[in-house]
């Protein structure tokens, strides 16, 4: 059965952020993620963590401008210090958190800037940061998100993202597997699975359409999670869904569907 992880940004909305993780942990996780640390000093979250016997499982580089509609710097050439400056960030509340792996946000596609451009901005950054955290045993993930969700994201599709892993070419960068982001621009996820499944590593999970629970929409999940047994994949699956209702009221489908 895989290990399921409580995204806090996304569950348990219905408490303040620092209240959450009592909820996860009552609610029976054992581990849990977000987005963002950064609002909070890493000794308050990791009190929470302490206190509620969690394990932290994963969170993301700092992405810019959040409220701003920015959805990450990694590929914007006139962002590098910054960029650089985010991942020192990161390491500083990664090693008091306790998370082993990272996820960068590649950023939206800015108009006007050539192509070729982008990429080697991307590349570059996405080395120096694997080389950084590889210093402290932490793994950098890149996650593929659909373009319906947000329009102009620069990495996309998985294909795009083993491509850019080869250029990297470091034994310390990885892949985000996102079920739903995934589903919509691509489908074919127990191929890709099965296929990619030693560069991927991190799941998350939401049903299409709606990002509600799984169970919900078209996605066979009650297969994915055999799937993914099957192929020996021991990581967390991170629960980045919408409730439809409440948070509590609507997990019911973790013993459904396994």
């Amino acid at each position: 059965m895989p290990q399921f992880a409580a995204n806090l940004t996304m569950l348990f909305n219905e408490y303040p952020f620092m209240e959450r993780f009592e909820k996860a942990a009552k609610s029976g996780f054992q581990a849990v993620e977000f987005l963002f640390p950064y609002a909070y000093s890493p000794n308050e979250i990791r009190q929470q963590l302490d206190q509620n016997h969690l394990r932290l499982v994963l969170h993301n580089l700092p992405a810019g401008d959040w409220d701003a509609g920015e959805r990450g710097i990694a590929c914007l050439p006139d962002r590098v210090e910054e960029f650089r400056a985010t991942v020192t960030k990161a390491i500083e509340y990664a090693t008091v958190l306790g998370v082993n792996q990272l996820n960068c946000l590649a950023g939206k596609t800015p108009e006007g800037i050539e192509p070729g451009l982008l990429r080697k901005t991307f590349i570059a950054n996405l080395k120096y940061a694997a080389a950084e955290l590889k210093k402290f045993n932490i793994r950098l993930l890149i996650e593929p998100i659909n373009s319906f969700d947000i329009p102009g994201f620069y990495l996309s599709k998985t294909e795009q993202a083993l491509d850019i892993l080869n250029e990297v070419g470091s034994d310390n960068l990885y892949i985000q597997y996102d079920i739903y982001h995934a589903q919509r621009m691509e489908g074919e996820l127990s191929k890709t699975l099965e296929k990619n499944i030693s560069k991927i590593a991190h799941i998350q999970l939401a049903d299409n359409p709606g990002r509600n629970e799984p169970g919900t929409g078209e996605i066979n999940y009650a297969h994915l999670f055999k799937l993914i047994d099957r192929i020996g994949y021991t990581g967390w699956i991170g629960c980045e869904y919408k409730p439809a209702n409440q948070t509590e009221s609507g997990l019911g489908w973790i013993k459904a569907l396994n």
